[in-house]
């Protein structure tokens, strides 16, 4: 992950083989969506690793923007990571089309950034706010989760900042996708609506937005900021915080309406949940992450007050359904919380 996706920068501004349903709620409980990115001034300090430039072999940031704007690295998946070819198959679209130099801007020129790279042109119009009349944009993926991974369908999380002359933002983009061959296919892209800025939050959602020790990515950000978080997530966030330094990959935007691959709802979009994709700089799906800091984790956020903790390993005790795992969950952590 490059450094650009530390806190500095992001406060700028139905089972098949594969694995079980999405994130959002074990498949013993119901688990409970509204979300326009967040802009915040640019980060004149942002600059990109002497390594970060665009490369032949990767054409979804060929386009290079013009010094004065960041230069994008390609994201990469883990090792580790559940059909990682999948997940790559989703960024290398958003990449594509949230990257362009000079002149590349609109709609006709996103179409021809998608077939160049593989994709639908027709996807560029389900980019949302994606696209702008800026005239350059460098869009940096920030982290690639599983909202719902199945034999033949997934949904991938796409957690990503944009940055545009004057002004930077960002979005999760929630890409479906559909097994095919040579390569899975993108279906249909869901970009995260946020919301306006609440007038007035509450004592919790002000400690949240202060934290050093809570990173948010623009769409998460926005969701806080919007007020549409229930403080029994952001108190279980602040709860953790005092032990952990954690990164939330998201919140409540840009996440699937209901849990993947079933009707029911997901705890995500009603404010009530909230994934963790990084615990004290160790990414949960690396595989040199410690078993005993994400299960500690696992565990603290079950004390915390959630109803509905998973994982990437199935943990014992708890209440009831309180622990579950699946191939969804094998690259983050969700921290659910009861509506009823």
């Amino acid at each position: 992950m490059s450094s650009l996706s530390r806190r500095g920068l992001l406060v700028s501004g139905a089972a098949g083989v594969l694995g079980v349903a999405g994130c959002g709620g074990s498949p013993s409980r119901p688990a409970a969506t509204a979300s326009a990115t967040p802009t915040t001034p640019p980060t004149a300090t942002a600059k990109a690793p002497a390594s970060a430039h665009p490369s032949a072999t990767n054409p979804a940031v060929s386009a290079s923007p013009t010094a004065s704007l960041p230069v994008p690295t390609a994201w990469q998946p883990s090792s580790n990571d559940i059909q990682p070819a999948v997940k790559l198959r989703a960024v290398r679209l958003i990449e594509a089309l949230g990257n362009w130099g000079q002149g590349g801007q609109g709609q006709a020129a996103a179409r021809q950034r998608a077939t160049a790279a593989g994709y639908d042109p027709a996807l560029a119009a389900e980019a949302g706010t994606l696209l702008s009349a800026a005239p350059e944009a460098a869009l940096q993926v920030l982290e690639a989760q599983y909202g719902g991974i199945l034999s033949d369908s997934a949904s991938v999380l796409v957690v990503c900042r944009q940055w545009t002359p004057g002004a930077t933002g960002g979005a999760t983009v929630d890409v479906r996708l559909i097994g095919a061959q040579p390569q899975w296919r993108v279906t249909a892209l869901h970009p995260s609506q946020p919301g306006a800025a609440a007038s007035t939050l509450s004592t919790a959602a002000r400690k949240v937005l202060a934290s050093d020790a809570i990173t948010l990515p623009p769409a998460a950000l926005a969701d806080v900021r919007s007020g549409n978080v229930h403080d029994s997530a952001l108190e279980a966030m602040l709860t953790l915080s005092k032990a952990y330094r954690i990164e939330l990959s998201v919140v409540r935007s840009g996440h699937p309406i209901d849990v993947f691959g079933t009707s029911r709802p997901s705890d995500h979009p009603k404010g009530r949940a909230f994934d963790v994709w990084r615990v004290d700089g160790h990414a949960v799906v690396d595989p040199a992450t410690s078993h005993a800091l994400v299960d500690g984790f696992m565990r603290a956020a079950a004390a915390a007050g959630s109803y509905n903790v998973g994982g990437p390993r199935q943990l014992s005790g708890g209440t009831g359904n309180q622990f579950f795992s699946d191939d969804t969950h094998h690259d983050h952590v969700h921290v659910g919380f009861d509506h009823s």
